[in-house]
């Protein structure tokens, strides 16, 4: 089924203070590129993202359906990414551009040499639920680490209201794993203080994840995707709250959303599986950060916490899931995002639906 798109505004990041709030002085567009993220919200190859009569950029809330279950995508950000071999030291930029044929247009921009890609966080809802996969980067947060990424201020919460779901109405909000990109809307400011943003929710984090970041909270990665705080932010205070739930290995929502351990990239890195309606997907957080991965499981992002790890989880992954026709999603693809792994002649590659 091809997703739905619908279109929404995107408002450009401004000055605040984490754990205090501070007058604005001034906004900028997102202008981060390599080695600082994205550089805008765009699906467009190589293009600037476009802005409505108000300065506003324009995001896609896209929408795929499992039986009774549908999973909408906000989208954070999307647009030009890292060039390969920032990403993926591994990588060959030789065999990057022999894959043209299936990376352009959607993944891969000729023109600047770089990946498009994308912060997105999925809205899961069955009739009984509503859950949120990997909440993106967050309002106000102070990520001087990464540009594009630093006190950002869109409206988010805005386009969750649009889909008919409040803060209060989240039942669940999952976190693959504990990185700067994916615990960002656990928590938002209010009077100062950073609270959780979903007040009913129970917020599940995986115990080995958790565990590692409660002793290295104050671990401070360099460079573009540091933690810059994360845990402090956007963690700890969840926590605090009594919302945290601490699962393992095989932990499920109802029976449709299963939690399964896939470690590397982070100690307790998980991935989602649903099934519903004869279907099934696979939120893969960053197990896979692009999709050429799916020919070259064993090209590490230079974020993966194990290497030798993460390439045999992703290898595992790969070899399971080629040929079939379950759905990947993972955290970063950019749009259309949602494909399958396919092995024509042998050669595993990535297919939009």
């Amino acid at each position: 089924m091809p997703w739905q798109e619908r279109i929404f505004p995107y408002r450009r990041p401004a000055s605040a203070e984490p754990g205090r709030a501070r007058p604005v002085r001034g906004r900028r567009i997102l202008d981060g590129g390599p080695p600082d993220g994205l550089s805008g919200p765009s699906p467009h190859r190589g293009r600037r993202p476009r802005q409505s009569s108000a300065g506003n950029r324009e995001n896609i809330v896209q929408q795929l359906r499992f039986g009774d279950i549908t999973v909408d995508r906000i989208v954070e950000a999307e647009g030009l990414g890292f060039p390969p071999q920032f990403l993926l030291p591994e990588s060959d930029g030789d065999a990057i551009r022999h894959y043209r044929d299936w990376l352009e247009p959607h993944f891969f921009d000729p023109e600047s040499g770089r990946f498009i890609q994308s912060v997105h966080c999925y809205v899961v809802r069955s009739p009984r639920h509503t859950v949120l996969i990997d909440t993106c980067v967050g309002n106000g947060k102070d990520r001087p680490s990464t540009r594009a990424w630093n006190r950002m201020d869109t409206d988010f919460l805005l386009r969750l209201r649009d889909l008919g779901v409040a803060p209060a109405d989240v039942d669940y909000v999952l976190c693959t794993h504990l990185h700067v990109d994916h615990v960002g809307w656990n928590t938002r400011l209010l009077d100062g203080r950073w609270v959780p943003t979903f007040p009913n929710a129970r917020y599940l984090f995986h115990e080995t994840e958790f565990e590692h970041w409660e002793k290295n909270g104050d671990y401070v990665l360099e460079g573009p995707g540091a933690s810059d705080g994360f845990y402090e932010d956007s963690v700890l205070p969840v926590v605090e709250a009594g919302q945290a739930v601490f699962v393992v290995d095989g932990h499920a929502i109802d029976d449709w959303l299963t939690v399964e351990a896939w470690p590397g990239h982070s100690p307790g890195h998980v991935c989602l599986r649903l099934k519903a309606g004869g279907r099934e997907a696979v939120f893969a957080g960053d197990l896979l950060h692009h999709p050429v991965q799916c020919r070259h499981p064993d090209w590490n992002s230079r974020f993966c916490w194990d290497p030798a790890l993460s390439a045999a989880s992703r290898r595992r992954f790969v070899e399971r899931h080629a040929e079939t026709p379950a759905v990947i999603l993972a955290a970063h693809f950019a749009t259309p995002v949602a494909g399958r792994i396919a092995a024509p002649g042998g050669l595993t590659r990535f297919e939009t639906l």
